[in-house]
């Protein structure tokens, strides 16, 4: 299971991010990228509409509840149905869960030590965050050159003309969160990520 939906991930190559404390606003956005044809997301944890969000829209696609910090955090992203977990930090105590509880992890790193370490732990994916800010694309390149069998997720206000020069530098897949919804009807959400999906696939 924890294999198949990184595998997945690594397919799509594109990974929206939804980051919301309303409800409605979340279901909605993330039924939008549904009908664009993502089977796998993240939604940001931000509030306890979070959660009830998840569980609304846990059976139509592969949520992954993003910004998870405590234990108490993942735990009740898995119970309310996260079938990933994702983090701004690495910790042993959510690789400690996600191995417990059979779920995959995916953990930020800023550094090369921090992306070690976390691969050293198994952990099935790294999220390189916040990109943007440590150097885009050349930071990739750079930290791929000497460890090309890291998986990196780039993450942290990718746009989505950028998705395919991450990819090129060896990005395992790309998050891209307001850029693809921000200001923008459902439709025009659905049509931002078909594009997107087909541009990364190509």
């Amino acid at each position: 299971m924890n294999k198949n939906l990184i595998e997945l991930l690594g397919e799509e190559k594109v990974f929206p991010i939804i980051r919301s404390n309303k409800q409605d606003v979340i279901v909605n956005t993330a039924e939008a990228f549904i009908d664009a044809g993502i089977k796998i997301l993240e939604i940001n944890i931000d509030s306890p509409d979070t959660f009830k969000a998840i569980q609304k829209i846990a059976d139509k696609a592969a949520i992954c509840a993003g910004g998870i910090i405590t234990s108490f955090q993942a735990q009740a992203a898995i119970d309310c149905g996260a079938k990933i977990l994702s983090s701004p930090i690495f910790q042993m105590n959510l690789v400690k869960i996600s191995k417990d509880r059979r779920i995959p992890l995916i953990a930020g790193a800023s550094t090369a030590n921090e992306a070690y370490m976390a691969w050293k732990a198994r952990v099935p994916l790294i999220k390189l965050y916040p990109i943007t800010a440590m150097g885009g694309v050349l930071y990739v390149e750079d930290l791929l050159r000497p460890m090309p069998f890291l998986k990196v997720l780039v993450q942290g206000n990718v746009k989505i003309n950028e998705a395919q020069a991450y990819l090129k530098a060896g990005a395992y897949a790309v998050g891209i969160g307001r850029d693809l919804y921000e200001n923008r009807s459902y439709s025009e959400i659905t049509k931002r990520a078909s594009y997107l999906l087909e541009k990364a696939r190509g």
